[in-house]
């Protein structure tokens, strides 16, 4: 028994390790520019080891989008929950939308692992990856949550019939503005027939993302 809780223990122990080092090549170069060797490399082993603790890339990458969520509800739970329900959405939208400005390699996680449907997912991630990282994203929304059937009880939301499919459209909606402004530029017709692009503004993005926000739910703008 003590062997096998032991054997576990170093199992775990270099899961984080391999955890850590993809985190640290997301942070440092992105996501495109994190193949699996060097991911090896950067954790001292070899590479078909991490296939022992993994069972297909998607699911190390699922388990380091984990890690970003972790720090996004932490800060989600330094808002203050007395606030009036608009307000405390507001500053709820900006800490996720700011979170995902500075980390460029959460919306490169995010946005990889929701390229596919969850049922192709689930075949290249074990279910109980998929779990933690169902709980992981769940405990980001719950504040989103919590603020809206606050609101909803004040009447404040009239938009929102479900706070939960409110949350998830959320998420999904300010990945793809913070996406925007990590490009940082549009596309318009700079003359009849010919496409030209434009400058975006990092912090209109942020300012419309959050508005926006307030929009899905029926409430004020600003």
């Amino acid at each position: 028994m003590a062997s096998t809780t032991k054997t576990r223990a170093v199992r775990r122990e270099r899961e984080q390790e391999l955890i850590a080092a993809t985190r640290a090549l997301f942070d440092a170069r992105g996501l495109q520019d994190a193949p699996i060797d060097e991911i090896a490399r950067e954790a001292g082993i070899n590479k078909a080891l991490i296939y022992r603790y993994f069972e297909s890339k998607d699911e190390l990458f699922a388990l380091t989008l984990e890690t970003y969520l972790q720090e996004i509800h932490a800060r989600m739970g330094d808002v203050d929950t007395t606030l009036e329900p608009v307000a405390r959405l507001r500053a709820l939208s900006q800490v996720f939308v700011d979170y995902g400005i500075e980390h460029p390699a959460f919306l490169d996680c995010a946005l990889s692992l929701m390229r596919q449907p969850a049922s192709e997912l689930g075949g290249v991630v074990r279910e109980g990856v998929m779990t933690r990282l169902g709980r992981g994203m769940a405990a980001c929304l719950q504040h989103i949550v919590d603020a809206l059937e606050a609101g909803i009880a004040q009447g404040e939301f009239p938009a929102v019939k479900d706070p939960w499919f409110a949350a998830n459209m959320l998420y999904a909606q300010g990945l793809g503005a913070m996406q925007l402004a990590r490009v940082g530029v549009g596309v318009n017709f700079a003359a009849p027939g010919f496409p030209g692009v434009f400058p975006i503004d990092r912090e209109a993005v942020r300012r419309t993302c959050v508005d926006a926000s307030m929009v899905v739910v029926g409430a004020p703008a600003a």
